[in-house]
């Protein structure tokens, strides 16, 4: 049925089609609305089916008749229709660009808001101001982008920085955004803290779950917690010192500790805990269901903890690069300042493509 390369490379449209006509099918037996539910369920994925095939055979019609009037115009030497027919085939181009570029958003987590969390490497000062800098760059991207971003938790380095934070970012498929950012992230300047204005590099990891996977159900026992409550710290205003409203609660089966200081109430504060733990362990229990997966893709990917997925360089040079894809920009400022959707596009495309993303680090 498809002819096209580019069909292939988006979906199945055989399988696609064969599935379509089944829907059809059922739709026209008598007792199909018996089932509510299960009726609407199927209706809307027959018609998202359609919609994708529409996406994909459609913009193949208009590459046939194109080509047919190419010929059509090359034999007559009408060459005055060439770029009118160019036109066309750029509009079919951008429009298979961003229906390659959709199916990296359809994750069934891919809309749920994100907990992204930052972690200092070893190298005091360095790190910390690294992962405040991290911190600043996500939030920034958030909010260059029309996202609510929430700081949850924040614990300040000695002297400068944060040596971890936590935030959350909800608006248009944040996490499926956000999962490109899964790593260690490298930092390599000269350093504003030595007096010799030596060369440091810095690493801080960011880890990034989604809020809400309804594919998981998972219950929490109370008596699996450890509650404790302390004085928040960091930025809030004098209010937010006068109590004990800061929530940490540790998953003692596991270890898995999260904590909360944002808001002034503790009851707040404990129900935005509740939800971090809930999307730790379900990353976990994620993690355990598909360990086989796991263990082949990260041969395949080459990434682990101790390496780095993308490099941040202000001197000598100016570059940003990530590992993964090669993809990078010398405008380092502006990555740093929230420009990060071509670094995002470049992984979440490599890796719906199924291409291998080893990791390779230069030496700087």
């Amino acid at each position: 049925m498809c002819e096209s390369m580019r069909c292939a490379g988006v979906f199945d449209c055989d399988a696609k089609a064969a599935r379509l006509h089944e829907l059809e099918a059922l739709s026209a037996e008598g007792d199909f609305w018996l089932d509510a539910d299960r009726a609407q369920k199927l209706m809307k994925e027959r018609g998202d089916i359609a919609a994708d095939l529409g996406n994909v055979l459609e913009p193949e019609a208009v590459v046939r008749d194109v080509r047919d009037m190419a010929e059509l115009a090359e034999m007559e030497g009408e060459s005055g229709l060439i770029d009118d027919l160019q036109s066309q085939l750029d509009d079919v181009s951008a429009r298979l660009d961003a229906v390659e570029f959709a199916r990296t958003m359809s994750g069934h987590t891919d809309k749920s808001p994100a907990i992204l969390q930052i972690n200092a490497g070893a190298g005091g000062t360095e790190s910390a101001d690294w992962a405040w800098m991290l911190l600043r760059m996500y939030t920034r991207w958030g909010e260059t982008h029309g996202m609510k971003v929430e700081l949850l938790d924040e614990v300040p380095g000695e002297e400068a920085g944060v040596r971890n934070a936590v935030i959350r970012v909800e608006g248009p498929f944040a996490f499926g955004w956000l999962k490109a950012e899964n790593g260690v992230h490298r930092l390599v300047r000269i350093s504003p803290f030595d007096a010799a204005k030596r060369r440091h590099t810095s690493f801080c990891s960011v880890f990034v779950v989604p809020e809400e996977d309804d594919e998981i159900d998972i219950e929490i026992n109370e008596l699996d917690l450890r509650v404790d409550t302390f004085r928040a710290s960091g930025a809030g205003g004098q209010h937010v010192n006068r109590t004990d409203s800061a929530i940490r609660l540790t998953h003692i089966p596991t270890g898995i500790a999260v904590a909360v200081q944002a808001e002034r109430s503790q009851h707040k504060n404990r129900s935005l805990a509740m939800k971090m733990l809930k999307a730790r362990l379900i990353d976990l229990e994620r993690k355990k269901r598909n360990a086989v997966k796991d263990e082949i893709e990260a041969a395949k990917l080459g990434i682990n903890f101790g390496s780095q997925i993308r490099s941040y360089v202000l001197q000598p040079y100016q570059m940003v690069k990530d590992h993964r894809t090669g993809h990078q920009t010398s405008n380092t400022s502006g990555v740093l300042d929230g420009d990060l959707g071509e670094f995002m596009k470049a992984y979440l495309l490599a890796s719906a493509s199924g291409a291998p993303l080893a990791v390779q680090v230069d030496d700087d």
